[in-house]
């Protein structure tokens, strides 16, 4: 019996999840902790979760705190355990779609600022060829782990290819 559409993608992002933290179960992981739709909002609900990516909770990220320097910037960034979080809690409400963006900007937590950039500009229209992205998504997958992100560089470069929107191809006058 074939599977449903959703089923198909609930199943992917299921076993992503698992790919994310470590090849374990995701309700083992560390960035899990069992939460559900139950626990959302996480701000209200679970803020003993919320930590900055350098392990700041959520309650000392104060101005005062700021002012004195125990919080930097970097500690206003969302971390990839929360950005986890949140995409288990929208596999528990049957939004495949949420949970999957939550995985891929998890992904990106890994990667520095300036190379997202780089990758950002590499992805408009006629501004690389098709070997440029496919060389952009195995340093996803091969240098950050970034399975999904690199899908959608895969993706990419084969849709440019079918609009002519890569590096050397003319702009339609339609």
């Amino acid at each position: 019996m074939a599977q449903s559409n959703e089923e198909l993608i609930a199943s992917v992002v299921r076993q992503l999840m698992k790919e994310l933290n470590g090849g374990s179960a995701p309700a083992a992981a560390s960035g899990d902790a069992g939460v559900s739709a139950a626990d959302y909002p996480l701000g209200m609900k679970r803020r003993d979760l919320l930590k900055s990516p350098r392990g700041i909770p959520f309650d000392e990220l104060t101005l005062e705190n700021v002012e004195s320097g125990k919080v930097i910037f970097e500690d206003f960034s969302i971390s990839a355990d929360v950005l986890n979080y949140q995409g288990n809690i929208a596999v528990s409400a049957g939004r495949t779609q949420i949970a999957l963006n939550f995985a891929r900007a998890r992904e990106m937590t890994k990667i520095p600022d300036e190379r997202i950039l780089e990758m950002y500009n590499s992805l408009r229209p006629h501004r690389s060829t098709k070997d440029e992205l496919l060389a952009i998504a195995g340093e996803l997958q091969d240098k950050y782990g970034a399975s999904v992100c690199a899908g959608f560089v895969k993706e990419a470069a084969d849709v440019y290819e079918r609009r002519k929107l890569l590096k050397g191809d003319l702009p339609s006058t339609d």
